[in-house]
């Protein structure tokens, strides 16, 4: 019987022993990260928003840790090829991803996707919040939230909107306009947002809903006007009042961007990455940057940025069940 228990203090000693030498190399392992390149997923095309922001974030962190963070555009999939490579890459903590609100709608409109937004990535960190701006052609007998609805309902069907695809952001902020405002509009989808400019100076499209930067060239020269914006509330950037006090309270589309990596990282490496992009999102030549571009600086913790993701979906669910969208 002795024998019996101090083997057992032995076999259960050794465990211990070995959950703690697990414990301290995993330490060591997060002391020393990063000491090699770091890989930036962007799953968009150079020179979008999405570039811009990761590679603003980029140079601040090689800055800050003497490693090279490498932008890797790896387009393709409308956005879920990157953000599958992301997921699936070796949980090391050298591969991290920028994801975009546009991830959250494919998710609720229940798109096959090689992965799962919630269970196969981890996230690090909100990293900045996008307004769209409200805008239609200059001989649209509109400049208001309140007389676009009023227009609406007195052409039921007869006003369209474009966007950059079926299930994209723009499609879903035409659909939470109609489904509030108890109106009608028809969806017409492009091949992303050139298009629909070019439709819509053509006076083939009436609305659209994109970044101001954008559209900022052809409002500047009168061709199309801008009307609200998407935000919960007013932007210095501009002086446009909101959807939502415009005659629609609660409307908000925000087209966030964020950075995660695969669910298996260890949290002490999330939590030096998590330090590292929110301090560098703070540097005032990054935030000068992204504020250029329209962005407005977000930063968060991991469980913060969580929650987002999860109640972004939750809310494009909600929207698709509610106005009995179809989807395809």
């Amino acid at each position: 019987m002795l024998r019996s228990k101090v083997f057992f203090v032995s076999v259960v000693s050794a465990a211990a022993l070995f959950a703690l030498s697990l414990h301290a190399a995993e330490g060591e392992r997060s002391t020393a990260y990063p000491n090699r390149p770091v890989r930036f997923i962007v799953p968009y095309a150079p020179g979008a928003g999405t570039d811009t922001t990761a590679r603003a974030i980029a140079a601040k962190l090689s800055e800050r840790w003497g490693q090279q963070v490498v932008v890797d555009n790896r387009t393709g999939g409308g956005g879920h090829i990157g953000i599958e490579y992301t997921a699936k890459a070796n949980p090391d903590g050298y591969t991290i991803g920028l994801i975009t609100a546009s991830h959250a709608t494919a998710a609720a409109s229940g798109q096959k996707l090689g992965y799962d937004i919630v269970k196969d990535l981890q996230p690090i960190s909100h990293a900045t919040s996008v307004f769209y701006v409200v805008y239609v052609p200059s001989s649209m007998p509109v400049k208001s939230i309140r007389e676009l609805i009023a227009y609406a309902k007195v052409n039921p069907g007869k006003l369209n909107y474009g966007t950059s695809g079926m299930g994209s952001l723009q499609h879903f902020a035409g659909e939470l306009m109609s489904h509030m405002a108890g109106i009608r509009m028809v969806h017409i989808a492009y091949k992303g947002s050139a298009p629909i400019i070019t439709a819509m100076l053509a006076n083939e499209v009436h609305l659209g809903f994109n970044s101001m930067f954008s559209v900022r060239p052809q409002v500047q020269a009168g061709r199309l006007r801008w009307i609200a914006m998407t935000a919960s509330k007013r932007s210095a950037t501009v002086d446009l009042p909101t959807v939502a006090e415009s005659g629609l309270p609660g409307y908000e589309v925000n087209q966030w961007y964020g950075v995660t990596t695969s669910a298996k990282v260890s949290a002490a490496i999330v939590q030096r990455l998590n330090a590292a992009i929110t301090e560098s999102l703070q540097a005032p030549e990054v935030a000068q940057r992204l504020s250029a571009e329209g962005s407005d600086v977000v930063g968060s913790t991991p469980e913060q940025f969580g929650a987002y993701i999860k109640s972004d979906v939750s809310k494009w669910s909600k929207l698709i069940r509610e106005a009995n969208l179809t989807l395809k």
